[in-house]
């Protein structure tokens, strides 16, 4: 029986910024539907993988490839949520899910079925009675919410997270890890979240690879169990608790 080929190949990847190189030699392959943490103290380049593997940010070495395709530029099919929702303040929620359609251009028949589709969304992320509100009227877990049906309106195939939860308390955290992996994995998506929480990891995740030193490398790819057997495996290469903006 054949193996199918990765969805996401990351080959000997290198990134300067200036004369500093940053990451160095990093290769993953990660396969269709696969879910990945990335794991990295601050600092260390997780965000700038994830924007090189997004096409937002060119390597300084190595190539990476999609479904075999070099990622030279914004990646089709490719969706990320950044730290902060980034809404539009004076649009409301429906309004802020649908503009990867307006940007798309889509004809009246497409607005209709992107209308349709936004508020399904909308109501599988507990936002149905919230759709003409504001950024300003919602809580940070709820802004996060309307990133999140956006991010989803798209129809990615891939969906990266760089540290969505970072602002949120513990119980939003979780609520949210949980609306974000029933949500990936009913679509079966690929799904890859940088994050310097290992809890993150383990709610979201089947597999992690921890980035380590300067310049960076990759000091550990393991499987993900638990959150209890990814902090044991993991050991002394563990990124410490706490905020990060890197």
């Amino acid at each position: 029986m054949s193996v199918p080929s990765p969805h996401l190949v990351l080959d000997a990847i290198g990134f300067r910024h200036g004369a500093r190189l940053i990451l160095d030699r990093i290769s993953l392959r990660i396969a269709a539907g696969e879910r990945v943490g990335i794991l990295g103290p601050s600092g260390v380049g997780k965000s700038t993988l994830l924007q090189i593997v997004a096409g937002l940010v060119a390597p300084s070495s190595g190539e990476a490839r999609i479904d075999d395709f070099a990622v030279t530029g914004p990646v089709p099919g490719a969706t990320v949520m950044f730290q902060r929702p980034a809404l539009l303040p004076w649009a409301s929620v429906l309004d802020n899910v649908l503009l990867p359609a307006r940007l798309a251009g889509k004809r009246r028949r497409g607005r209709e079925d992107a209308r349709a589709e936004a508020l399904r969304i909308l109501g599988e992320v507990g936002l149905a009675d919230r759709i003409e509100a504001k950024p300003h009227a919602l809580s940070g877990g709820q802004q996060q919410r309307v990133a999140l049906a956006r991010a989803l309106a798209s129809r990615p195939r891939l969906l990266l997270l760089d540290e969505p939860f970072s602002a949120l308390d513990p119980e939003l955290r979780a609520s949210l890890r949980r609306d974000v992996r029933r949500l990936s994995q009913e679509r079966g998506l690929t799904l890859l979240v940088v994050t310097h929480d290992p809890a993150d990891v383990a709610a979201l995740a089947e597999r992690a690879v921890v980035l380590g030193g300067r310049p960076a490398g990759i000091v550990a790819d393991v499987t993900v169990a638990s959150e209890a057997d990814l902090r044991a495996q993991l050991g002394a290469h563990a990124p410490q608790d706490g905020r990060e903006a890197a």
